[in-house]
């Protein structure tokens, strides 16, 4: 098991739904902003990777009740790739994250406080103590 924990933004609103027998999973699309370094120095933009966010039971609800597109998400959970084919036939990768935990960050936010959350995380830390970070 490959574990991953990033920060990105909503790409759309979440997508609540209850299996039959009765889990609630809801599903996040999170893009996270890839840059490189340019020839003058600075940064530039070097395209957007996405990730397939699955999140479970009483953590699905609350995702789907507080986070809204564009929100800015610190996620943490369990990585896996998946190969298929696109409409069009071309081969195609998704990226899924089963989560662990998402976490809402305020817009504008240093980067220190991701870090701080995996540090806690990696010490394993629960969700309270998480919530309780200076985001």
């Amino acid at each position: 098991m490959v574990r991953i924990s990033f920060v990105g933004n909503l790409g759309k609103d979440p997508a609540l739904r209850y299996l039959p027998n009765g889990k609630a999973v809801c599903e996040l699309s999170v893009g996270v902003g890839r840059s490189k370094r340019d020839a003058s120095g600075g940064w530039a933009d070097d395209g957007t990777d996405w990730f397939r966010v699955s999140v479970w039971e009483d953590k699905a609800e609350r995702a789907a009740e507080s986070l809204r597109k564009g929100a800015r998400v610190f996620v943490e959970g369990r990585f896996r790739t998946r190969e298929y084919l696109g409409k069009d036939g071309s081969p195609r990768v998704s990226l899924e994250v089963a989560a662990d935990a998402v976490h809402e960050l305020a817009r504008g936010e240093r980067q220190e406080r991701p870090a701080q959350a995996v540090e806690r995380v990696e010490a394993g830390a629960k969700d309270e103590e998480l919530d309780a970070l200076p985001w």
